[in-house]
């Protein structure tokens, strides 16, 4: 995919560099010189220089051909008048970063695909680290309805040594559950469970569940704080909710 993302600041850089990973071609545009120096050498993209709700510099940049755009420019406004410009240039995929709540209305009038909040992302974290102590990451869907879990299985855990489907068939594993992923050792790849999987000591499972069954899902796994919430090699998005300056000078 060739993707255009508006603001080298923090966030640009590391989306840049997270797509770039996973094998996307990446633009940038940024009206600082030396963010755009910074991307140019640091991560060998291709960085113009210029304002991201231009017409002329988007055009230069490929928005035409572009399948898919990020707008995490430093206000709102910007970034909205960017998905009005991305949306009015064919871009099909739309993804904007919003400061304010006020904005999320505007961002999907104006054809925004995906709006995410880092307001919401941060606090949604902070309250988990707080109610689920054993728990330091999860993904949200639904408007929070739903939670993806990565859970490290220690050796004292209670369901090591037993199949998927005898968990399953536990009166005390939440009913609204799912054993989704499974991953043997750390450096092994993610496959998809059945039910005659042996859970490991040392390995990693996904839990798909309801919001309101957390508690009950690590009730269940047993053993207090032994049992954590795996984070994985990179950080998630709500990680990078930090002060308005990074050690390296990028701006988010």
């Amino acid at each position: 995919m060739y993707v255009l993302i508006g603001g080298a600041g923090l966030y640009g850089v590391s989306l840049a560099q997270q797509l770039i990973n996973l094998g996307h071609t990446v633009a940038m545009v940024e009206i600082d010189a030396n963010a755009c120096r910074y991307a140019r050498e640091q991560l060998g993209v291709m960085a113009f220089e210029g304002s991201a709700v231009s017409t002329e510099i988007l055009l230069e940049a490929g928005i035409r051909k572009a399948d898919a755009v990020a707008a995490v420019l430093r206000e709102d406004p910007l970034n909205l008048a960017m998905a009005t410009l991305a949306k009015y240039y064919g871009v099909r995929q739309i993804v904007v970063r919003m400061r304010h709540r006020d904005f999320a209305q505007p961002y999907r009038i104006a054809g925004a695909t995906t709006v995410i909040s880092a307001v919401d992302l941060a606090v949604s974290t902070m309250a988990n680290a707080i109610e689920y102590p054993q728990v330091e990451s999860m993904m949200h869907f639904e408007q929070g309805q739903i939670e993806v879990v990565k859970l490290s299985i220690p050796d004292s855990c209670s369901i090591v040594g037993r199949s998927v489907a005898q968990i399953a068939q536990d009166r005390e594993f939440p009913n609204d559950s799912l054993i989704i992923g499974y991953q043997h050792h750390l450096h092994d790849n993610l496959v998809i469970p059945n039910g005659n999987t042996i859970l490991e000591p040392g390995s990693t499972i996904l839990v798909v569940t309801k919001a309101g069954s957390i508690r009950q899902l690590i009730d269940f796994m047993g053993e207090g704080d032994e049992v954590r919430m795996n984070q994985g090699d990179r950080p998630s998005l709500a990680e990078t909710v930090i002060p308005n300056r990074y050690s390296n000078g990028l701006a988010l």
